[in-house]
């Protein structure tokens, strides 16, 4: 016969251990689902004190605040949903962070114990005490959350917390489980960085032990910036009113809702948050909260530019009826069809702007992408050696003549791709010539009168210069009558009728203006750097079949 009776789930304590302390790792992940439930009960202040001698913090808010039956229906009942019980949006238009009802578990996750009041205006404080070590032998014992009633708060544990509270919700957090190993800076340069509900409302502030977290506390981080690309025209303070020394900006278009920035320092350790190995990155946000970090380990292309990059991509258009966070809020899931449309956009922006960033460096002698193709590793080379060198002759700043420095960096700067040009083929003309030597001299060829008249004058005139100035030092490294003869006299030493190296001496006298041009440090024309980089060309592939005996 069949049984009628009902059967209903029952639920273990030990699911919050799943939910919540064991799947939150990240302290900044902590304090943001904190944060999150301010904004979302409409808060437009939240303090947090941290106690590092007694290894605790308190966070305040001045929000709504829970009545006994919020604080039991609401904030206890896990996968309790605003959006699904009071829509989207908060009384004051804020859209709502929270979506699963789990995020509260992370306050577990950080302390061993945690007391909890609220009160609404008018009102009295609610609220209990969750005791890890409670919790733990609650687990053990396998009890349902109806065999396990909160401890009773004490309002002492708040101390000068509550003076003046009149609504809203505090929480302390005792005994922290790793310590409270970072710096009150550092804390507050994390706020800075991943808490950008301000950019949704304006009146919503954070303290760190009573002084206001802003962007000053990035200063260091803005006044390393050199480059910015500005995403479909992002409005941000931080973007408007501290990146003022910039050296380059352009602004992008991107597909779809997407506002932001990425930014470039001058050196990669600019990046580290203090002393500590956390770096900035390129983050994702969503509604004014950091929901994933370093969005370009999806995307990776292995070039240098990357470890010099930073930024923020705001993508509210996430934030809809489709759940696509990860459960431990620090991530959203990665086959997302409409991530994926948003990376494979952001994919496409990041080829142009390391193309930009590698322009951009060099522009302003610094070292590029060496990865980078759009130059050959030979100019690429000469103008790294350029830059080397101009920067030698750089100006120091004069408040008498301000413009002194500007005029005389314009001056250098005009010299950029012309000494890039000539340093290569010095280069070229030095390697060859040298060559050519070394072939005359391991083939034992004779020189002719003409060769022996040629040297005799260049020796003579060395003379007279040495004797000018006054130098009685060894100028020439070896001993060699060759090392006098340029390469129009060299060529017709090894370029005899129908020799292997036919046509060289008909290549080395056109080169022989231009390459006495170039020796005699003259800025070429055009036309000059186009004849001679066809010459040498072809002067290169005839001394490479000389000296390989082809």
């Amino acid at each position: 016969m069949a049984s009628n009776k009902l059967f209903t789930f029952e639920i273990s304590l030990s699911v919050l251990d799943h939910l919540g302390r064991k799947l939150y790792r990240n302290f900044a992940t902590v304090l943001g689902e904190a944060i999150s439930n301010s904004w979302d009960a409409n808060a437009n202040n939240v303090w947090i004190y941290v106690d590092e001698e007694n290894n605790s913090f308190i966070i305040k808010d001045d929000g709504d605040g829970m009545t006994s039956d919020d604080f039991q229906n609401k904030f206890l009942k896990i996968g309790y949903s605003k959006r699904n019980h009071e829509g989207n949006v908060s009384t004051k238009g804020r859209p709502y962070i929270g979506r699963k009802g789990i995020g509260k578990l992370a306050l577990l996750s950080c302390a061993d114990r945690i007391e909890i009041i609220s009160k609404i205006k008018d009102g009295e404080y609610v609220g209990g005490v969750i005791d890890n070590s409670g919790l733990d032998r609650a687990i053990t014992e396998d009890l349902t959350p109806s065999k396990y009633p909160l401890e009773k708060y004490d309002l002492e544990v708040f101390g000068d917390s509550i003076n003046d509270h009149e609504n809203g919700t505090i929480i302390y957090f005792g005994n922290i489980k790793s310590g409270l190993r970072n710096s009150l800076v550092f804390l507050k340069k994390t706020i800075a960085l991943y808490f950008r509900f301000s950019l949704l409302d304006n009146s919503f502030n954070i303290f760190l032990n009573g002084e206001k977290v802003s962007l000053d506390d990035l200063k260091d981080l803005a006044e390393n910036t050199e480059f910015l690309w500005n995403i479909n025209g992002l409005a941000d303070p931080y973007v408007d009113d501290y990146l003022t020394k910039l050296k380059e900006r352009k602004d992008i278009n991107m597909e779809g809702d997407v506002k932001g920035f990425i930014a470039s320092v001058g050196k990669p350790r600019d990046l580290k948050i203090i002393s500590t190995d956390e770096k900035v990155g390129v983050d994702l946000f969503v509604n004014g909260r950091l929901r994933e970090r370093d969005i370009l380990k999806h995307i990776p292309t292995d070039r240098v530019a990357e470890s010099y990059l930073y930024g923020q991509i705001h993508v509210n258009g996430l934030d809809d009826d489709q759940d696509r966070f990860t459960s431990s809020r620090e991530g959203i899931v990665a086959d997302d069809p409409k991530y994926k449309v948003f990376l494979d956009n952001l994919r496409t922006k990041l080829s142009a702007i390391l193309e930009d960033w590698d322009v951009w460096r060099l522009k302003h002698k610094k070292e590029g992408d060496p990865e980078n193709h759009r130059i050959t590793p030979k100019e690429r080379s000469s103008i790294g050696l350029y830059n080397a060198v101009s920067e030698e002759y750089e100006v120091q700043e004069d408040t008498r003549h301000p413009e002194r420095k500007e005029k005389v960096d314009g001056w250098v700067q005009s010299l950029a791709s012309d000494a890039s040009f000539n340093f290569q083929s010095y280069a070229e003309c030095f390697i060859s010539e040298n060559l050519i030597r070394k072939h005359i001299q391991e083939e034992n060829i004779q020189l002719g009168q003409d060769e022996r008249d040629e040297i005799g004058r260049w020796k003579q005139k060395e003379v007279e210069s040495k004797r000018q100035g006054n130098i009685s030092i060894v100028i020439r490294q070896q001993n060699n009558d060759l090392c006098y003869l340029d390469m129009d006299p060299l060529t017709k030493v090894v370029d005899p009728q129908n020799g292997p190296a036919c046509g060289l001496t008909t290549d080395a006298k056109q080169y022989k203006p231009i390459r006495d041009a170039l020796m005699h440090t003259s800025l070429l024309t055009s036309e000059a750097k186009q004849k001679l980089t066809t010459i040498f060309e072809n002067i290169k592939e005839r001394v490479k079949a000389l000296i390989s005996g082809g």
